[in-house]
């Protein structure tokens, strides 16, 4: 990462429907955003849904360069997890074109726990961190092309 990154203020919104995962996601971010020298606060939310109206209220501050969602959605029984899924993807999606908003996405959507485990634990996957680093580039890339302007 840039030393542009130092100057950073990122926002997390986590969900912490499965608090084990959420936090691994967190522990993976927040040491990328560390090893970036960004600051960073964190807001919790009730679930993967309410993230894209989490960041949203937050933009409206002009407190963050940047925006990171975290949770998990494992699939059930119903078709509730496919709305979910869909939703909170639409709506992070359209914040970051909409808004032009830095965001890193990092919602994960798997059939079981474990394979969430395996996505979110910091000593595997590790896709807390991921996020943070797609967070992070994106505030480059806004940065490069809002300096033009």
């Amino acid at each position: 990462m840039s030393k542009e990154h130092g100057d950073s203020h990122i926002l997390i919104a986590l969900s912490r429907y499965y608090d084990d995962i959420a936090d691994q996601l967190l522990a993976g971010a927040t040491g990328e955003l560390r090893s970036a020298n960004a600051s960073w606060e964190v807001i919790d939310v009730p679930g993967a849904f309410e993230l894209p109206a989490a960041l949203r209220f937050a933009s409206l501050s002009g407190l963050f360069d940047g925006y990171i969602a975290l949770g998990c959605v494992i699939r059930g029984e119903t078709s509730h997890f496919d709305y979910v899924c869909t939703e909170s993807a639409r709506a992070l999606s359209d914040l970051a074109t909409r808004l032009q908003l830095a965001v890193g996405y990092g919602i994960l959507t798997t059939d079981t726990r474990d394979q969430a485990w395996e996505r979110a634990a910091v000593d595997r996957r590790n896709k807390g961190r991921d996020t943070a680093s797609a967070c992070l580039r994106m505030v480059e890339i806004r940065r490069r092309f809002t300096a033009q302007g």
